[in-house]
């Protein structure tokens, strides 16, 4: 996994400057943040339940917000964001907090929610285990963050192009998270009836140009530590479009940008959820349910 206890693989200062650089004009980019966040929302109508204080983890301007709605009850949306920049646009109560050193009490909300923010974060687990104490018992946790098949189009065109202008390889796209290892945190983390699942949304541009100018006007251009630092090379951008072209345009002359987005849900245990029953504790076997025979025992059964 790229994100462990110890390992910087991002450059939280840069992820703030982009954030910084992008808040004055995130609403002509964030299609992508309404979207999955409005996809994330809909979880709450499966919970029978109101949540009377909830966390917007990540909330940059406020997107979630504005497309919640009324579901989950939530009478108060705290947001909270890394980029000052971004926080200064927000709806109050808002404030500027780091993901990986968040400053809330334990037991504050009974809700947290977050929306493609978490994947920027070193020390995931860390994390986790904050958001889950600052969650009351019985509170809900929901976050939405890009998994590993994101920009695979994006990611081959500028490698290949990155090798044959300047001769080497360098990150151009962050690493993200595997779905099979993010079960595995949320336990790690200590939530209780851990979900995971993954959609695929892919989106159609006029050319690679317009991606990348959604990219940067979200604030999601690259912040891997180990990224080339300065200015791209021109032959290298023209030749990573050139090949995003000819690979993937459609007759039109579009290209798809695919998102994979890995969907977490977990819970502060409490003692009224449903606990797994304890080993050699089944009162009935499978197989009379299933009136399946045991062949061991013959025609009889017996």
């Amino acid at each position: 996994m790229p994100v462990t206890n110890g390992m910087h693989v991002f450059d939280r200062c840069a992820v703030r400057r982009h954030r910084d650089r992008a808040a004055p004009r995130l609403h002509d980019h964030d299609f992508l943040l309404r979207e999955i966040g409005d996809r994330l929302a809909d979880r709450l109508d499966d919970v029978r339940r109101a949540f009377p204080l909830a966390l917007d983890l990540g909330s940059r301007t406020g997107v979630l917000r504005r497309v919640l709605g009324p579901r989950g009850g939530i009478r108060m949306l705290v947001h909270c964001d890394l980029s000052p920049a971004m926080a200064a646009r927000a709806p109050r109560p808002v404030l500027v907090a780091d993901e990986e050193a968040l400053p809330f009490a334990s037991a504050t909300f009974d809700l947290v929610m977050s929306v493609l923010s978490l994947h920027w974060v070193n020390d995931l687990p860390g994390t986790l285990t904050q958001i889950r104490a600052a969650l009351k018992p019985d509170g809900l946790f929901l976050a939405a963050l890009l998994g590993g098949e994101t920009l695979k189009e994006l990611r081959a065109a500028l490698a290949a192009a990155e090798i044959g202008e300047e001769g080497g390889l360098s990150p151009r796209v962050s690493p993200f998270v595997d779905v099979r290892d993010a079960g595995y945190l949320l336990q790690r983390a200590g939530f209780a009836l851990p979900v995971v699942d993954t959609d695929v949304l892919t989106v159609s541009y006029a050319d690679p140009f317009r991606l990348m100018s959604d990219l940067r006007g979200m604030g999601e251009t690259n912040a891997a530590m180990g990224r080339r630092k300065g200015l791209s090379r021109r032959a290298t951008i023209m030749g990573a479009a050139e090949r995003y072209l000819s690979t993937h345009g459609d007759d039109d002359g579009r290209v798809p940008a695919t998102f994979q987005v890995t969907y977490l849900t977990g819970w502060r245990p409490h003692e009224s959820q449903q606990q797994p029953l304890r080993p050699g504790s089944a009162t009935s076997r499978l197989a009379d349910a299933l009136d399946v025979r045991d062949p061991s025992k013959g025609e009889s059964g017996e």
